[in-house]
């Protein structure tokens, strides 16, 4: 038991101790990460005793020779006195404070500190960067300056080397354009001069001014030819070309007055005029947009002339042919309105196709007015030919849909009078149907003519009758004569296939009665059938009699249907040759 106890102490011993030696090494690496980041930033305050604003500043004291550079001078040493003697040691004694911090394990107080301490030294490093730039603007300025210069030197001379080459082109603008570039020349004498009593300070207006010369004078160059030329010799040509055109345009009776011709041509030249004169002085701002604008506006001038006479074209190829269609349903609707009572009269025309008629009239009537207003506007030349042909276009696709409605209707009475020939036809048809039934009937001499075959006789006469009657009737109802039709039609072929029917059966009946008739003294059944048959066929059941002979004969002679079958087919073919 004392073992145990022992045991148990000795663990908790040893944890202590580990417990304490891990939490001592946690502080001490938390400490010495503090301190690393003191001791880099304490690096970057001594870095900023060492940058190199004194020497700068003793190479200005030299150049100290007008009022300016020493006042910037005396700005300079008062700023520079600011971060020496205030900032950095403002710095050194935030160093101590979060050492001193860091010392006594406060490490909340010691992390507020450093964050502290790299905004103060950012903001020094900023300031004293800043001065350093300001005075190395100054000390290196001459260097800088002198290269710039030889650079602006060499384009002058590139520039001035095209003018003289190309002195011509720029006709009475030349002399303006030399004494640009003496003006220059002179700059560069203000620059030899600022140099040499060292007012650096005027250096950079100097060479911004010799800079912005050169930039406009190589605009120049490039430009004034180009705008000499479009001013004095292209649009010129061009306007004369568009006015000539557009006089003997208007004398052939193009109405041109949309396009503004004579304004804008005035507004033109007075534009070129205006930019010709600011080309004097060299001022080419916007000059050469404005004169490509003006050569396309003139460009784009005779593309409407072009589009002019196409319309023209156009206009007049559908007036032609709008004219005639004008023409010929005027024509038409004047027949129909003569012949309508007439038409009426023979056909009982719906209200739909009758008010079509008068629709059609009264929209023809305003299409006519329609046209004859624009024949106006053509005549006083009011519009152009594009708006004309678009109206003119509008205009024959509303007699196209008002000719579509007449000729619906037309045809529609067209159809009636073939309906009404085709029914004559039919009537004519239908008799010789009929007739024929009756003449096979009779040709054939059946004893007996059924009661049903009358019913389908008298049926089809009927209805020969109604068509009769529905042809005589004023006006004719289309639809009711073709009802007629179909159902005579039907009738009488239903009649005339009832007779070949019942001829074909009583024949074949017949045939067989007498074919079964070798047989009646051999067997006794079969006299029984065979009389019974008789019967039937005289009775005119032809039908029932056939039936009863072919089924008593075939017990006697198996297929006798068909032997009978092809001995009336050869009765048939003879009785055809013999017709």
């Amino acid at each position: 038991m004392d073992t145990v106890i022992l045991i148990m102490i000795s663990i908790f011993f040893v944890s202590a101790v580990l417990i304490a030696v891990v939490l001592y090494g946690l502080s001490k690496a938390k400490k010495g990460n503090y301190k690393k980041q003191l001791d880099k930033l304490e690096v970057e305050k001594n870095l900023l005793d060492s940058v190199p604003i004194i020497p700068e500043l003793a190479k200005i004291e030299s150049y100290l020779n007008n009022e300016k550079l020493e006042a910037m001078y005396n700005n300079w040493k008062d700023r520079l006195d600011v971060i020496r003697s205030n900032q950095i040691p403002k710095i050194t004694d935030m160093l101590l404070e979060a050492d001193y911090t860091l010392s006594q394990r406060d490490y909340k107080s010691t992390i507020y500190k450093i964050a502290k301490l790299e905004m103060e030294i950012y903001k020094v490093r900023t300031n004293s960067d800043f001065l350093l730039n300001e005075i190395k603007e100054i000390t290196s300025s001459e260097e800088r300056n002198r290269t710039m210069i030889t650079k602006l030197k060499a384009l002058y001379r590139e520039l001035y080397e095209k003018f003289v080459a190309d002195k011509l082109s720029f006709g009475e603008m030349a002399e303006p354009v030399e004494l640009q570039f003496e003006n220059i020349a002179k700059r560069f004498e203000d620059f030899e001069a600022v140099m040499e009593s060292n007012e650096f300070t005027e250096v950079t207006n100097i060479i911004n001014a010799i800079d912005d010369m050169l930039k406009h004078m190589k605009n120049v160059i490039e430009e004034l030819p180009n705008i000499i030329l479009l001013c004095t010799n292209v649009l010129p040509k061009k306007i004369a070309e568009v006015q000539e055109e557009y006089n003997e345009m208007v004398k052939q009776g193009y109405p041109l007055d949309y396009l503004n011709i004579e304004y804008n041509i005035e507004e033109a030249n007075k534009k070129i005029s205006d930019i010709y004169d600011r080309g004097k002085v060299l001022n080419l701002e916007d000059s050469l947009f404005e004169l490509k604008v003006l050569t396309e506006y003139f460009d784009s001038v005779f593309t409407d002339y072009e589009k002019e006479k196409v319309d023209k074209n156009s206009y007049e190829e559908v007036d032609r042919i709008f004219q005639k269609k004008l023409n010929k349903l005027n024509r038409l609707m004047k027949e129909i309105f003569d012949q309508l009572d007439d038409i009426k009269s023979v056909y009982n025309l719906s209200e739909e196709n009758l008010n079509v008629f008068i629709q059609v009239d009264t929209e023809l009537k305003q299409l006519n007015e329609d046209y004859k207003i624009l024949i106006d506007h053509t005549s006083n030349n009011t519009f152009a030919f594009s708006k004309l042909a678009k109206e003119i276009e509008t205009l024959s696709n509303k007699i196209s849909i008002l000719q579509e409605k007449v000729d619906n209707v037309l045809d529609s009475i067209s159809t009636m009078r073939d309906d009404e020939v085709r029914a004559r036809q039919q009537l004519e048809e239908i008799k010789l149907i009929l007739k024929d039934s009756k003449i096979k009937i009779k040709e054939y001499n059946l004893p007996i003519i059924p009661q049903n075959y009358f019913v389908e006789l008298n049926e089809a006469q009927l209805a020969i009758k109604e068509i009769i009657k529905e042809l005589d009737k004023k006006p004719i109802t289309i639809d009711i004569l073709n009802t007629r039709v179909d159902t005579a039609r039907d009738l009488v072929l239903k009649l005339f296939r009832t007779t070949k029917e019942m001829i074909k059966t009583a024949m074949f009946a017949e045939m067989a009665i007498v074919y079964g008739n070798r047989y009646r003294n051999e067997e006794n059944d079969l006299e029984k059938y065979l009389t019974y048959a008789e019967k039937l066929f005289y009775k005119g059941e032809y039908q029932k009699s056939l039936e009863i002979t072919i089924n008593s004969l075939n017990r006697i002679e198996r297929g006798i249907y068909d032997k009978l079958l092809n001995l009336y087919s050869d009765e048939n073919n003879k009785a055809n040759v013999i017709e």
